[in-house]
C-alpha cells in the first residue's frame, strides 16, 4: 500500500475508502490475459493499483504493471472506467475500500525481468474459458476487447 493510502489509513482508520485506480488489460499473440496471482491468498487480479497523488493515471498503469509483472507496457486504449458496490473490497485486515478504475488497454514494450512486488506470488495467461474469478468482477467483454 502506498504512503499517502497509509497516511489516510492512519486518519480514517478501517473505514471505507474511496480509492481512484487503474488496471491493465494484457493480452499475449493467443488473446490470452495476463493475470497476478495475489501474495495474500486472495486469488487472481488484473495487474492494478492506486493513482498516486501528483501521478497521471497512464503514469501509474506503467508503474504499477512493471512493479507487479516486470514487463514495461504502453497504455494504447481506455477499455472503460468502472466502480460502485461490485468494486468495494475489504481485505484481510479489515481495511475497506471502493475502487473506481481506469481500465487500459496495454501493449508490452519490453520484459525487464522479474516483478519486484510483494503483493504478487505469480503470473499466468489465461483464455477467456479458463479465467478464474476475478475480484473485481470486470465485464467479459472489457477483458477480451477483440473477442
Amino acid at each position: 500500500m502506498a504512503s499517502y493510502l497509509m497516511e489516510l489509513r492512519g486518519l480514517v482508520g478501517r473505514r471505507l475508502l474511496l480509492v481512484p485506480s487503474v488496471a491493465a488489460v494484457i493480452q499475449d499473440g493467443d488473446g490470452r490475459l495476463l493475470l497476478q496471482e495475489k501474495a495474500s491468498g486472495e486469488g487472481w487480479s488484473l495487474p492494478a493499483g492506486a493513482i498516486e497523488p501528483g501521478e497521471t493515471p497512464q503514469e501509474a498503469i506503467m508503474r504499477e504493471v512493471l512493479e507487479e509483472t516486470g514487463l514495461k507496457v504502453a497504455p494504447v486504449e481506455i477499455l472503460g472506467v468502472f466502480g460502485g458496490r461490485d468494486f468495494r473490497h475489504t481485505y484481510p485486515n479489515g481495511d475497506e475500500v471502493e475502487y473506481v478504475v481506469i481500465l487500459f488497454r496495454c501493449a508490452v514494450i519490453e520484459k525487464c525481468g522479474p516483478w519486484t512486488d510483494p503483493e504478487t506470488r505469480s503470473l499466468r495467461y489465461f483464455t477467456r474459458d479458463m479465467l478464474p474469478r476475478l475480484t473485481p468482477p470486470y465485464p467479459l467483454s472489457a477483458l477480451f476487447p477483440e473477442a
